[in-house]
C-alpha cells in the first residue's frame, strides 16, 4: 500500500519532456482554435453588449431629459391652471358682488316704489275719509240745524247752509267734532 502511493507521488513530481511538449502543443492548439472559433464571437458579443449598454445609457439620459422637460411643462401647466382658476374665482366674486349690488339697488327701488304707492293709497284713503267726514258733518249739521230751526227749509237751502258751515270749519276740527259726536 505504501509503495503505490509513493510511486504515484513520484510520477507526479517527475519531469517528463514528452508530456510537457504535448501539453504545450495541445495548449497552443486549443488557444488557436479558441482564438479562431470562440474568441471572435465572444469579443463580438461583448462589444454588442457594450454597445447595447451604451445605447441604453444614452436612451435613459434622453428619457431623463424628456421627463424633466415634461415635468417642467406639467408644472407650467399646473401654474397656468392655478392662475386661471384664481382669475375665474376673482371674476366670479366680482360678478357676484355686482349682481348683489344690482339686486340691492333693485330691491331699494322696488321698496321705494311700494312705499310711494302706499303713500298715494294712504293719501287717497285720507282724502276719501275727509270727504266722507265732511259729508257726514254736512248731514249732521243739517239735522242739527233742522232741529234747531223750527222753520222748514227746503233741502237745497239746508245743503248750502251746511256747506258754508263746513267750509268755515278747520279740517282737524271737523274730524274731531265727528269723533266726539260718535
Amino acid at each position: 500500500m505504501f509503495l503505490p502511493t509513493v510511486l504515484a507521488a513520484s510520477n507526479f513530481v517527475q519531469v517528463r519532456p514528452g508530456l510537457i511538449f504535448w501539453t504545450i502543443v495541445t495548449f497552443v492548439l486549443v488557444m488557436v482554435v479558441l482564438r479562431l472559433k470562440a474568441w471572435g464571437p465572444i469579443l463580438q458579443l461583448v462589444q454588442e453588449r457594450e454597445t447595447q449598454i451604451a445605447n441604453s445609457v444614452e436612451s435613459a439620459k434622453k428619457m431623463l431629459v424628456d421627463a424633466e422637460a415634461k415635468l417642467a411643462e406639467a408644472k407650467e401647466a399646473a401654474n397656468k391652471a392655478r392662475q386661471e382658476a384664481s382669475e375665474t374665482i376673482r371674476r366670479n366674486q366680482a360678478e357676484m358682488s355686482a349682481f348683489r349690488e344690482e339686486m340691492m339697488a333693485k330691491s331699494r327701488k322696488d321698496a321705494d316704489e311700494y312705499k310711494a304707492a302706499a303713500r298715494r293709497e294712504i293719501e287717497e284713503q285720507k282724502a276719501k275719509a275727509i270727504a266722507e267726514v265732511r259729508s257726514m258733518a254736512v248731514d249732521l249739521s243739517i239735522e242739527v240745524a233742522s232741529k234747531l230751526i223750527s222753520e222748514r227749509m227746503d233741502d237745497s237751502k239746508h245743503r248750502a247752509l251746511a256747506d258754508q258751515f263746513v267750509q268755515g270749519l278747520p279740517v282737524g276740527g271737523a274730524a274731531g267734532a265727528v269723533r266726539r259726536s260718535a
